[in-house]
């Protein structure tokens, strides 16, 4: 496992700034969510993370000594799952074997499905075949771009314990960005908050686990809202 380091991170897209000034040190095994509103830099910056983009200003580095981009894995809101091949083939892909491709299957509770193709599943077991792909080469982070977006509300709370679950028992460094406050709190220990590309919040999540949606836990969630609608 290892963790992450960005300092005065900046990255520019022609003359639009789309982060600025961050400073974030992400512990390994950790469980980081960043929120905030449409544009606010998101998504750019866990492409940043997963040095799918370079930065412009600042330094990013993996701190650890088996630390390497090549151990990071991202899922998507969208499943990205190749309607030609059937769900194993579409795990063991890049390398993977399918011993593994059937033991990841195994831990989403798919080990059944792996004979079928990805049109015959519904937009839950999709995605619990992404987080599988995603799980199967052991990565020592994985990053979420919103990847429960688009589930119905009992869907996506089967899937944020499953995210729970998986985290607990691999200990892999994991960082989630979404829009969902509640899924943030709910699943994360620490809550950044994003606004106009800058860290306007870095709120530590003192609770236990499993969570509780309780007084305290609604109290993280107004805080956090607060912040992102300017409060």
């Amino acid at each position: 496992m290892f963790g992450i380091e960005l300092k005065n991170v900046g990255k520019r897209f022609g003359a639009n700034e789309v982060l600025r000034d961050i400073d974030l040190s992400i512990p390994k095994g950790s469980f980081t969510a960043i929120v905030g509103k449409s544009g606010c830099g998101k998504s750019t910056l866990l492409r940043v993370i997963a040095g799918l983009e370079e930065v412009t200003s600042g330094s990013l580095a993996y701190t650890g000594a088996e630390a390497k981009k090549s151990n990071i894995r991202i899922m998507f809101q969208d499943d990205r799952l190749l309607p030609w091949k059937n769900i194993l083939k579409n795990i063991a892909i890049g390398g993977v074997n399918k011993v593994d491709a059937e033991i990841a299957l195994e831990k989403v509770g798919l080990r059944d499905k792996k004979g079928d193709w990805p049109d015959e599943l519904s937009g839950g077991q999709k995605q619990r075949v992404a987080l599988a792909r995603a799980l199967a080469s052991s990565p020592d982070v994985l990053l979420f771009d919103e990847p429960l977006g688009a589930l119905d509300a009992l869907t996506r709370m089967d899937m944020q314990h499953l995210m729970e679950g998986l985290w607990q028992e691999q200990h892999f460094t994991s960082i989630l960005v979404t829009h969902d406050v509640s899924e943030a709190v709910y699943l994360a220990d620490r809550v950044i908050v994003l606004d106009e590309g800058g860290v306007k919040l870095d709120q530590e999540i003192d609770l236990g686990r499993p969570r509780e949606r309780d007084d305290k836990f609604t109290s993280y969630e107004k805080k956090i809202l607060d912040q992102i609608v300017g409060g």
